[in-house]
């Protein structure tokens, strides 16, 4: 181990801020507007399955490797494969997944930030999504500051800054779903938008729906970029990793779940549609609450609740990042966070101008108007980067061409916890490869291109 690599200071932190890597948009903007899109229960159980199948086996072989490598992504097959070896090409791929995540994240957690202030302000009467994404000025502002937030908190010292933030605003956030679903399961049309959402229709399930389903869970967990393996990097062998994926996987899922539970009792009350796609927390849950009593108040709970998850993966991809770079150039964690914020805000552009100046711009005929720049990010990181990385990590931990099965074993079970059994073998080393594998080529050749 790397006695001069800054680590974690206590298990919860650990847990907190892997959790919070993986808690954010995925859970409680984009898993609500798919289950919608896709029919219901169905896509739930069909995540809840893409999760414990495929995102368990693939967040265990990443956290396995960071621990193992003791590096970022950038770095950690250099350090871990054999001479002659080709490993390391993944890393400038988790880099290019990393940043372009952020390319289009940043903006839409801007967003909330404008929401809040807007229902906090009472003025919320002409808020809707696209009036939003055609403002310059709110593009760009809060675009800016997500950014800047977001390196400034990691400028400080990992224990100082990163864990300390991302553990309070964990548990504020968990606090704040808890009340707000409550809330929703106390409105006239809890009973039907429950149904519809935890009651599986398999006659909606098509190739498509288990495509978005796998995408959606590994999105949802930022698997496949090494957004995971960073933070397997900076702890010690004191429990064990199956057992700690386990922990992480629970967290997020009750954040995505729960988010559901928010989202669909009210859409259902107010006769919202549910089918409404990314808009579906912008222009329908603002309707919600301008229709509401106190709906200014559960409005301002909500899009506090959606900056916390927002900037927990903001954080977390951020210092991903900025430690790949920091690796590669010696930089200093102030320097790396001065000059990536302004490389970060360059790069961001794009997205900010896209309901605006590049309201025409697209590069795949599927995209509305308004959305080529995030339909290229989102399938470039969802289709591509995620899904083959996952490939990657679990062949490399598996196979004797990378680390190998008694190697990977070894590492993923030092400590206390739940320990990888050898019955488990077949899931890691034939069946997840393969299904990621099938799904990954199904949805590239299927795409509406």
């Amino acid at each position: 181990m790397d006695n001069n690599r800054e680590s974690l200071g206590s298990r919860l932190g650990f847990i907190l801020l892997s959790a919070g890597c993986a808690i954010g948009l995925g859970n409680v903007w984009k898993f609500p507007w798919r289950v919608g899109t896709s029919g219901g229960g169905a896509f739930v159980l069909l995540y809840v399955l893409a999760l414990v199948l495929l995102g368990l086996p693939v967040m265990t072989a990443e956290l396995t490797i960071g621990r193992a490598a003791q590096a970022s992504p950038l770095k950690m097959f250099n350090k871990l494969e054999k001479p002659g070896q080709k490993w390391h090409l993944m890393g400038p791929l988790a880099l290019l997944g990393n940043i372009m995540l952020m390319m289009f994240y940043t903006t839409i957690a801007g967003y909330f930030f404008h929401y809040l202030i807007r229902f906090i302000s009472g003025n919320t009467e002409t808020l809707t999504y696209e009036a939003t994404a055609s403002n310059i000025g709110v593009n760009i502002g809060f675009m800016v500051l997500v950014v800047v937030v977001g390196f400034f908190v990691l400028s400080f010292s990992l224990q100082g800054g990163l864990e300390k933030v991302n553990k309070y605003m964990m548990l504020a956030l968990l606090a704040l779903l808890v009340i707000l679903a409550v809330h929703s399961l106390t409105l006239d049309g809890a009973k039907e938008g429950m149904t519809f959402y935890l009651k599986p229709d398999f006659s909606v399930i098509t190739g498509k729906t288990v495509v978005a389903a796998m995408n959606q869970a590994f999105f949802s967990l930022s698997l496949g970029m090494g957004s995971m393996a960073i933070f397997g990097s900076y702890i010690k062998k004191e429990r064990t990793l199956l057992g700690e994926s386990v922990n992480i996987i629970a967290l997020d899922t009750l954040v995505a779940i729960l988010a559901g539970v928010i989202i669909f009792p009210a859409a259902f009350t107010y006769g919202i549609s549910v089918d409404a796609g990314p808009k579906l927390l912008f222009t329908t849950m603002v309707s919600v609450f301008n229709n509401m009593n106190g709906g200014r108040v559960w409005g301002a709970l909500f899009f506090l609740f959606m900056i916390f998850a927002a900037m927990s993966t903001v954080f977390a991809v951020f210092e991903n990042i900025l430690q790949m770079v920091r690796e590669y150039t010696g930089w200093s964690r102030k320097k790396g966070c001065l000059i990536l914020a302004v490389v970060m805000i360059i790069l961001c552009m794009p997205m900010a101008l896209s309901g605006n100046i590049l309201y025409n711009f697209k590069i795949f005929n599927c995209s509305a108007p308004g959305d080529g720049v995030s339909d290229f990010c989102g399938f470039t990181v969802e289709n591509i980067i995620q899904s083959f990385g996952s490939i990657i990590y679990l062949v490399f931990v598996t196979l004797r061409y990378g680390i190998g099965w008694d190697a990977f074993v070894a590492e993923a079970n030092a400590g206390k916890g739940l320990k990888v059994q050898g019955w488990m073998k077949f899931f890691f080393k034939y069946f997840a490869p393969v299904v990621v594998t099938a799904i990954f080529i199904y949805g590239l050749v299927t795409f509406p291109y």
